[in-house]
C-alpha cells in the first residue's frame, strides 16, 4: 500500500488486513480523490480542510488526504491493532502533529469532538456494519459537519442501505465490489 499523490508520493504505509479491517484499494482511493479534486458536483478540495475519517483503520484515507494538503485529520477506529499501524503511519510520514488519533467506538468519539467541524467526513465501515446508519444519523445530531461539507461512504456495491432520509447524494461511483457515495447532510 503506498501514497498516491502529494508530499509523500509513492511512500509505502504499513497496513493490516484481517476479517475485521481491509484497507481501502489504492484503485478506489485514487478514484475518490479525482472526483474530489476535480468534480463539479462536489463542493470541497482536499486542500486546507478538515477531515473526519471514521472506521479508519490504518488510515489511508486520512493519510492520502495529509498528503495532499489537510489541514488537519480527525481518525477514529476502535481496533487496537489497527490504531497502532495507524500511529506508526502517522510518525513515519512526520505527519503525527496534523492529526488526531481516537482509539474508541464512533458513537464515543463524536461526544468527545465537542463543536469540532468538518469539510470531509469519510465512512469506511466494515461491509457488514448496518449500524453505520446510526452513526449517520448521530453525526447529523452532533453536527460535526461545517455547512460546506462532503460525506463519502463506502459500501458494497449490492448493500441497500436506506439513507434517503439522512443525505442528499451528490455522486455514486463503483469500483469493483466497492460503491462510493458522495453525500450531503439533509
Amino acid at each position: 500500500m503506498r501514497i498516491i499523490s502529494g508530499i509523500h508520493k509513492g511512500k509505502l504505509v504499513k497496513f493490516l488486513k484481517t476479517s475485521i479491517t481491509r484497507p481501502l484499494k489504492d484503485s478506489v482511493r485514487e478514484s475518490v480523490f479525482n472526483i474530489l479534486e476535480h468534480s463539479n458536483k462536489i463542493p470541497i478540495r482536499i486542500n486546507n480542510s478538515n477531515i473526519l475519517d471514521l472506521y479508519s483503520g490504518i488510515g489511508s484515507f486520512g493519510l492520502e488526504a495529509l498528503s495532499r494538503g489537510a489541514r488537519e485529520v480527525t481518525f477514529v477506529e476502535q481496533n487496537n491493532e489497527a490504531i497502532k499501524i495507524l500511529n506508526s503511519n502517522l510518525i513515519d510520514l512526520s505527519l503525527i502533529n496534523k492529526a488526531l488519533v481516537i482509539n474508541n467506538k464512533i458513537e464515543n468519539a463524536f461526544k468527545s469532538l465537542g463543536k469540532k467541524k468538518f469539510n470531509i467526513i469519510f465512512f469506511d465501515p466494515p461491509f457488514s456494519d448496518s449500524n453505520f446508519i446510526e452513526n449517520l444519523k448521530l453525526l447529523k445530531k452532533f453536527k460535526l459537519y461545517s455547512d460546506n461539507h462532503i460525506i463519502i461512504i463506502h459500501r458494497e456495491k449490492n448493500a441497500e442501505d436506506n439513507l434517503d432520509k439522512i443525505i442528499n447524494f451528490n455522486e455514486i461511483k463503483q469500483y469493483g465490489r466497492s460503491k462510493i457515495i458522495f453525500a450531503e447532510i439533509i
